[in-house]
C-alpha cells in the first residue's frame, strides 16, 4: 500500500503543478476571474491532499488495510472534486457543456472529509490501544 500512496501522491502532485501553471500562464487570459478562482481551488485541494497521500505512505499508526481506505477516499475525491472544478472551470472556454459535473464536485468534498475523519479515528483507536 506504501508505493501505491507515493505514486498516486507523486502522480498527483505532478499533475497539480502542471495545471497550476497553466492556470498561471495559460488559462488565465481566457477565464474570467471567478473562474480562474475555482480552478486555483482545485489546484490547490489536488496538492493537498497529494502531500497527504505521501504523509499517510510513511504512517505507522495505519495498517494497510486502513491505509488502502483513506487511499481509496482521497483519489476518489481528488478526482471528483478537484477535476470536476476543472470542468466546470473550463467548460465556457471549451465550449463544452459541463454543468453536470456541479453536483459532482460536493460528493468529492464529502469522500475527502470521510478518508480525512477516518484517518483520525483510526489514529486515535490506535492510541487509546497502546496507552
Amino acid at each position: 500500500m506504501e508505493r501505491k500512496l507515493l505514486i498516486a501522491g507523486c502522480s498527483f502532485a505532478v499533475i497539480a503543478v502542471i495545471l497550476g501553471a497553466l492556470g498561471a500562464h495559460a488559462v488565465e487570459k481566457v477565464l474570467e476571474p471567478q473562474q480562474l478562482k475555482s480552478f486555483e481551488t482545485g489546484v490547490r485541494y489536488q496538492l493537498f491532499h497529494a502531500i497527504a497521500l505521501l504523509i499517510f505512505s510513511q504512517i505507522s499508526l495505519l495498517n494497510d488495510s486502513s491505509k488502502g481506505v483513506v487511499f481509496y477516499l482521497f483519489v476518489i475525491g481528488i478526482i471528483l472534486f478537484s477535476f470536476s472544478i476543472y470542468g466546470l472551470s473550463l467548460s465556457k472556454w471549451l465550449d463544452i457543456n459541463l454543468k453536470f459535473l456541479g453536483p459532482v464536485t460536493p460528493l468529492g468534498g464529502l469522500s475527502l472529509i470521510g478518508g480525512w475523519l477516518f484517518a483520525l479515528w483510526k489514529i486515535i483507536a490506535h492510541n487509546s490501544v497502546n496507552n
